[in-house]
């Protein structure tokens, strides 16, 4: 009975911890060419860092995203009567092979995302659909310890999507970007949970308007409780950059563009057999120099 008791306080104090360390690294922050970043922060929630076992799986990531104010490097509106809208789905597919390399299953996955972008603002707008930016990853890491799963690997995005410089709404970005990740998951006996994906992007030059985003920071984070087949927890997203964005190597003003935004929200989940179900609302505070808006996510996966 003591070791229960244990146990279950060490929960709560991992429980405790990960939540004071998610406003940590929120703190102090720091937006990239448009005020946007290659990955679709907030898309993964609950056990996000247990690649799962040896097979095929799909999963399909359909989200909108709405925002009308545009904040400034201070927080204040940048762009009077700003629109945005993002509607994205986006496939993914995920391969686990019975290989084993230093001592964690070795994995692969793409995404293959389809995307329609609106944005307007006094005098302008521009409305587009297409294929987004491919997104692989052929040598993904996944280890596994009683209640607590690690995932590592580098996330590529191909600069394959719809771009024109001379149009305000593009579906694909026009650069490559390189992204180290780190997922991690503690659940408890009990069913609490700790979830987080970190990232850090390295992105290259945009060889049609010369501009280079800066390197970004985010993860994407998960507080939640487990019971049956239900998931229940909140999540979201910390974003901030870590360097200038340049334009023929000249730092872009004022302050180098960088960005930042927080968000938060509730999230559910439901398993069934060898399928589950996701929904997710993410409300975002505290941009700058990027639109600040609402995000919602429903979200599938089936495994073969």
């Amino acid at each position: 009975m003591e070791r229960l008791y244990r146990k279950k306080y060490r929960c709560v104090f991992v429980f405790v911890l990960a939540v004071l360390t998610a406003l940590t690294l929120a703190g102090p922050a720091r937006a990239t060419e448009s005020g946007g970043g290659a990955y679709p922060n907030g898309a993964e929630d609950f056990m996000t860092g247990a690649l799962p076992p040896p097979g095929t799986y799909f999963i399909n990531y359909l989200t909108w995203y709405t925002a009308t104010e545009f904040k400034d490097k201070d927080g204040k509106d940048m762009i009077p009567d700003f629109s945005l809208d993002v509607v994205a789905n986006v496939f993914r597919f995920v391969h686990v092979t019975n290989v084993r390399f230093l001592g964690a299953s070795w994995g692969m996955h793409a995404f293959l995302p389809v995307v329609r972008v609106d944005v307007d603002f006094p005098g302008m707008g521009d409305h587009r659909w297409g294929l987004g930016d491919i997104i692989v990853d052929p040598f993904i890491l996944g280890w596994h310890w009683d209640n607590f799963h690690v995932t590592a690997g580098l996330d590529i995005y191909l600069p394959v999507g719809a771009y024109d410089e001379d149009r305000l709404a593009n579906p694909g970005r026009n650069y490559w970007t390189f992204e180290p990740v780190l997922a991690a998951t503690y659940r408890c006996p009990g069913g609490f949970e700790v979830s987080a994906k970190f990232m850090y992007d390295f992105n290259t030059k945009n060889s049609d308007t010369d501009y280079e985003s800066g390197q970004e920071f985010h993860f994407d984070y998960t507080l939640g409780y487990h019971v049956g087949n239900w998931a229940l927890g909140v999540g979201g997203y910390v974003y901030y950059q870590t360097t200038d964005d340049e334009v023929d190597g000249v730092k872009v003003e004022p302050d180098g563009f960088k960005g930042q935004v927080y968000a938060i929200g509730p999230q559910v989940s439901y398993s069934y057999k060898n399928m589950s179900f996701a929904l997710k609302w993410q409300t975002e505070f505290e941009a700058e120099n990027r639109p600040e808006g609402d995000k919602f996510w429903f979200k599938f996966m089936y495994a073969f």
